[in-house]
């Protein structure tokens, strides 16, 4: 039975970039996650933002998850709109 469930999972190693890719996406997720909270202190909120979407987008794009590439880059355009007017 223990053979049977070994071959149903694929051992294999992150290659450089998902390894990189994913260690980005965690610092772009706490980006994000505080947020919300330094938003209402000017800028730098929107700042935090773009910051997060910028670093979450490389994970989510090697991991091929287009509709949260699409949302990362949606925050960014949105937050650098923020800023700029």
């Amino acid at each position: 039975m223990s053979n049977f469930l070994k071959k149903l999972v694929k051992d294999r190693r992150l290659t450089v970039n998902e390894r990189l890719s994913g260690r980005l996406g965690y610092m772009g997720t706490a980006f994000i996650m505080m947020g919300p909270y330094i938003l209402s202190y000017g800028n730098i909120g929107a700042v935090s933002y773009i910051i997060g979407g910028l670093l979450c987008t490389p994970q989510v794009w090697i991991a091929k998850q287009w509709n949260l590439v699409a949302i990362n880059i949606n925050v960014v355009i949105g937050y650098l709109v923020y800023l700029l007017w």
